[in-house]
């Protein structure tokens, strides 16, 4: 008995020792962790703001690819002082790197399609081939940008429906953006069978009538092709982009009564008397979108 007492107290003691040994041995390898952790997250968090604030005075940066590079400068900052914090432990941190670049590697593979709508969203936000508010198309979709995100943008379409398009779907295609240029060119057609110079000095006199209708660029009046028995005669002019569809819409009217009135054998061609590459649902979306300009 008395044997195993001693035997007992003689583990009791070296299990003691060794553990007294094992918190000098890395005593100060927690308390440097610890300060490394704590200087790395208010780094972290330092190096993040001043990247926003920097990154905010940049003209053309928008807000939402500014809180996605601090973001993305925090988190690597954050990983970096995670895998010091393992080093000071005796982690094999080359191991560690390993793993996690295969874990992306995998990462980036399944999630293809989503990086490939965040590197478009980027370029989106960068470039500003559109921004909120205006009027767009392409060959998939059209409607007024409501907000642009990283991996998909908002659009109000001509109906008054919601419609989130992939930013890949927008960045892969040609855009037509109709509220970005402050003016805009319009082109009427007319029918004419007879006495053309009147009809010209018509045209050109209602043009210039409206004073929405812009005096540079001035508009012209010219014949725009031949037909069996009339001759097509086109206006051109232009407007503000704020002014356009309610300039094309009145002149359309005009010049139809001025016709109708002086010279019943000229009418408006129907096909190019009003400008028919929209619809009217989607002709009042932009309208409403150009009005905000």
């Amino acid at each position: 008995m008395q044997q195993q007492a001693a035997d007992v107290l003689l583990a009791t003691q070296t299990a003691l020792s060794q553990a007294s040994a094992l918190a000098v041995q890395y005593s100060f390898s927690v308390l440097g962790a610890v300060i490394l952790l704590v200087l790395g997250w208010a780094l972290a968090g330092f190096a993040s703001r001043w990247a926003y604030e920097g990154l905010s005075r940049v003209h053309g940066i928008d807000e939402t690819l500014a809180r996605f590079f601090t973001n993305v400068l925090r988190y690597a900052l954050l990983i970096l002082v995670f895998i010091t914090v393992l080093g000071q432990f005796g982690v094999q941190t080359a191991s560690i790197i390993a793993a996690l670049g295969a874990a992306g590697l995998a990462i980036g593979l399944a999630l293809q399609g989503t990086l490939q709508n965040i590197a478009a969203g980027i370029m989106l936000l960068i470039l500003r081939p559109f921004r909120v508010g205006e009027y767009i198309e392409t060959s998939s979709v059209a409607g007024t940008v409501r907000e642009i995100g990283l991996f998909a943008t908002e659009l109000r379409t001509a109906d008054g429906l919601y419609r989130l398009a992939p930013n890949s779907t927008l960045w892969n295609t040609p855009i037509t953006n109709f509220s970005r240029e402050a003016t805009r060119r319009n082109e009427l057609k007319i029918k004419v069978e007879d006495d053309i110079d009147r009809s010209m000095e018509t045209l050109m006199g209602l043009a210039k009538a409206d004073s929405r209708v812009l005096k540079s660029p001035e508009p012209s009046v010219f014949i725009d092709g031949l037909g069996d028995g009339a001759i097509f005669v086109t206006l051109r002019y232009w407007a503000k982009t704020g002014d356009w569809w309610t300039v094309s819409r009145d002149m359309a009217k005009r010049v139809k009564l001025a016709f109708d009135e002086n010279n019943p054998a000229a009418s408006p061609d129907a096909p190019n008397a009003a400008p028919a590459e929209m619809s009217n649902g989607r002709a009042t979306a932009e309208k409403a979108a150009l009005r905000r300009q």
